[in-house]
């Protein structure tokens, strides 16, 4: 708005305090001074509030700023490259490998005799315990055997019974056949005659039958080992009265023993039987070996395994029916494989990887393994490398994919740029 000019219908204050400083003029000067006094109140204070916002606002970009150059100065910092010498990098070679299946079982003795009472009585006489050797045929104890002998008597007598009566019956059919021939009685007297001879012959055969039979019961009921070997377990002691079939004591022969493992459904084509084995048992540094001696036909229920029996020598007696022992087949390979060292190989997340360096900076590669050899400390990669990769020869802990990386002939001493080296350790690192 021009100074000097006012809107139609607006009264100029000059005027109007000119008019109104007529009846009054002190009060009025007093009111005007206050006024002024407090507009210049309010635009110190605006000042002051316009300085603190300007303060705050610069605080403000000053506290960015920094924020902003400490993650500048760290990626500064994580842009050292990592070193690597020539030992801790390698490349994939083709070799063969060798399959190794595995399986593992208690050692079983096949020659195992159980010695029994063959008749009830009272065990006289036990002449072995745990551990003793015996021979085959040995006799090892004594039952009482007054009953069986008793009936071997009663046999006897019925048997000598039978013979006085054939021969009583032979008298007098021959008597009778030279009656007949003189007609001096018919021929029906001559076939009773006749029947009665034969019914005498049968009755001792009968008779002859049973005693047989009471004498191998009593030589049966002898106790004797059936085999040669070493008595396992007994039973009972001498006193007791024992039933017929109980068990007296157990006799194992430890010259062979068997390894009864189990495979999987997907390895046992690879298997046959005359393969040799090496097995491993416990208590014994070296393997010795074997050799697989049958297969079974079919696959357990619940385990979808099928069961391999190995059989093992075992002169001297050095082991025992009950060790743990594990069996190595190793299966040779007729085709070369592309393969790394076994450290090489990391798993994450239930997948197999290698570290390469790959344009001077690091790449996790996911792999497929196959077969693994823990002599030769290689592991078969089917997919996801190639021979001319440059790998990660073992494992290394706080890598990060992308990171850049060199091979250099000595680590400087810096030491910082270095990755942590992991332990060695059967579990893969699954840092990533």
């Amino acid at each position: 708005m021009v100074r000097g000019f006012l809107p139609p219908g607006t009264a100029n204050p000059q005027l109007v305090a000119r008019g109104a400083a007529v009846p009054g003029s002190g009060s009025t000067l007093a009111a005007m001074k206050i006024s002024s006094r407090n507009t210049r109140r309010g635009l110190w204070v605006g000042s002051a509030v316009a300085v603190l916002a300007v303060v705050a606002l610069g605080l403000a970009l000053a506290q960015r700023a920094g924020g902003s150059a400490q993650p500048s100065a760290a990626k500064g910092k994580a842009e050292v490259p990592l070193e690597f010498t020539p030992a801790e990098v390698a490349r994939p070679i083709l070799a063969k490998m060798p399959m190794v299946v595995e399986f593992s079982g208690p050692l079983v003795a096949p020659r195992t005799a159980i010695v029994r009472a063959k008749a009830a009585g009272t065990l006289l006489t036990l002449d072995v315990a745990e551990g003793s050797r015996v021979r085959a045929g040995q006799v090892i104890g004594q039952i009482d055997l007054s009953d069986l002998q008793t009936k071997v008597s009663d046999r006897a007598a019925l048997v000598e019974s039978a013979q006085a009566s054939l021969a009583e019956a032979e008298r007098q059919h021959t008597a009778n056949v030279g009656l007949a021939a003189q007609n001096f009685i018919s021929s029906t007297a001559l076939q009773s005659s006749q029947a009665r001879l034969d019914a005498a012959r049968a009755q001792l055969k009968s008779a002859q039958a049973q005693l047989a039979v009471s004498r191998i019961g009593v030589t049966e009921a002898t106790l004797a080992s059936p085999i040669a070997g070493i008595v396992g377990k007994r039973f009972v002691v001498p006193g007791e009265k024992v039933s017929a079939e109980q068990q007296v004591v157990t006799v194992v022969d430890l010259s062979t023993l068997e390894l009864a493992g189990s495979v999987g459904t997907h390895e046992i084509s690879l298997l046959r039987p005359g393969l040799a084995v090496e097995v491993r048992v416990e208590g014994r540094s070296t393997p010795v070996s074997g050799r697989i001696d049958r297969i079974a036909p079919s696959a357990e229920a619940g385990t979808r395994a099928i069961g391999v029996v190995v059989v093992l020598e075992n002169k001297g007696e050095k082991f025992r029916a009950g060790q743990y022992a594990e069996a190595h087949v190793v299966l040779a390979d007729d085709a070369t494989r592309l393969t790394v060292p076994s450290g090489a190989v990391g798993q994450a997340s239930g997948q197999d990887y290698v570290w390469t360096i790959e344009k001077g900076a690091l790449v996790r590669r996911i792999v497929i393994t196959g077969r693994k050899d823990a002599a030769a400390g290689r592991v078969e990669v089917s997919k996801g490398l190639d021979s001319e990769a440059q790998i990660l020869a073992a494992r290394f802990d706080n890598l990060k994919e992308g990171t850049q990386a060199r091979i250099v002939a000595q680590r400087s001493g810096a030491g910082a740029s270095a990755p942590a080296r992991a332990l060695a350790s059967s579990t893969p690192s699954t840092s990533s």
